[in-house]
């Protein structure tokens, strides 16, 4: 097991730019990160190359996730800018050295049947995969909480795995963020091993505050020996917000020399 930071939503106390830096001094080897929104790409990929860090993931554009979107690819008004991201998304992808890219399904589009609105979406999926195979790089479904997220349209575990079940292409996986799963339907531990040949990465932050592990109500400890045990040799994506006054500071559960390499469970300060 090995942890990445989710530098969209870590280390916020210095410019998006700045973070990538911030992230390899904090002793992170892999970062992941949200759509850039406001910077140009190739300053993006500057950044991370001059930190020497490995991109593990990256979202395709999803609209302007700070005022509540959350993904355009089952609109029919605007699915259109979605497969206009693709070409880029992987482009920038491939020069990062990513092979992952999330692409959020959207909000419930009012006056249209679930059913239509679904297929919708898993035709804009199987056109990002099919192009997205072309460079043997995977597409990553996630569930989220509706608690936060709006009407989106896949809130369960199951609903997500039915939907890649759909999509029926092999480089489309599952994307299980802990605290979105939390949040809407706990079973964490069962549900990780019912879906577990179906995940390609998991994101976590604790619940119900979405902070740090140990912040909240649930037993990582476990989660994680969970997650050895089943074999998940991907990286466990930080997605939190911090509740100290630094990232670093949040980050005490994680020793700094076991941020950039594999990871035991007992080696953890949980």
């Amino acid at each position: 097991m090995k942890f990445s930071a989710n530098v969209s939503i870590l280390f916020g106390e210095v410019p998006f730019l700045q973070r990538f830096e911030r992230a390899r001094r904090a002793g992170f080897s892999a970062v992941e990160f949200w759509w850039p929104l406001g910077e140009e790409l190739s300053e993006v990929e500057e950044a991370a190359k001059d930190a020497t860090l490995e991109v593990d993931l990256l979202n395709f554009y999803a609209g302007d996730m700070p005022s509540g979107e959350r993904g355009l690819l089952s609109d029919p008004q605007r699915y259109g800018e979605f497969r206009e991201n693709v070409p880029l998304a992987l482009e920038f992808a491939q020069r990062l050295g990513c092979t992952k890219l999330n692409a959020l399904v959207g909000h419930r589009v009012e006056g249209m049947e679930l059913e239509e609105q679904l297929e919708l979406a898993k035709e804009s999926v199987r056109f990002a995969a099919d192009e997205a195979a072309k460079q043997g790089a995977q597409v990553m479904i996630e569930a989220l909480n509706t608690f936060e997220n709006g009407p989106y349209l896949i809130g369960t575990t199951k609903d997500a795995a039915a939907f890649v079940r759909g999509v029926n292409r092999p480089n489309v996986k599952l994307q299980y963020d802990v605290y979105h799963m939390q949040r809407m339907e706990g079973n964490l531990v069962a549900n990780l091993r019912e879906y577990m040949p179906e995940i390609g990465h998991v994101q976590i932050a604790d619940s119900p505050g979405r902070g740090e592990p140990g912040t909240g109500e649930i037993r990582y400890l476990y989660v994680f020996e969970q997650l050895q045990k089943l074999g998940y040799g991907g990286y466990v994506g930080l997605e939190y917000r911090p509740t100290a006054s630094t990232t670093e500071e949040s980050l005490l559960w994680l020793p700094e020399e076991l941020r950039g390499r594999e990871v035991r469970v007992e080696e953890l300060k949980l």
